[in-house]
């Protein structure tokens, strides 16, 4: 499977999605904020990174930028619960895979990281 990096400033949003993660058979690694998010993803080299939005100091929308400024093959899905047209199409333009709504749809984020890592395979 996968290795994926989950970058969310909510301990039980970590919690949950590495938990769910890994029963999926993922490596996860977990980081709290957006910059702990863009040193693991250097130091780490996931398959994939899910992503949240609204976070402290650095946004995710900062972090995929800066992300996919040194890695720009990687996918990042971006996570959030203030769903907004235009954050999902500024995600996307700045090289969001996907972006998806919290609570999360736990089978479309298997679907989604299925499609998103099939090069991994």
């Amino acid at each position: 499977m996968a290795k994926i990096l989950v970058v969310d400033d909510s301990p039980t949003e970590i919690h949950v999605l590495q938990t769910i993660l890994e029963k999926n058979g993922h490596e996860v690694v977990v980081a709290d904020s957006g910059e702990a998010g863009i040193e693991k993803a250097k130091e780490t080299m996931p398959d994939l990174v899910l992503m949240d939005v609204r976070m402290v100091k650095i946004s995710g929308l900062e972090a995929l930028e800066k992300i996919k400024s040194y890695n720009p093959a990687i996918p990042i899905i971006i996570m959030t619960a203030y769903s907004s047209v235009e954050t999902a199409v500024d995600a996307l333009k700045k090289g969001a895979y996907d972006y998806l709504t919290k609570p999360l749809d736990f089978d479309k984020l298997r679907n989604t990281i299925e499609r998103a890592t099939e090069h991994t395979r």
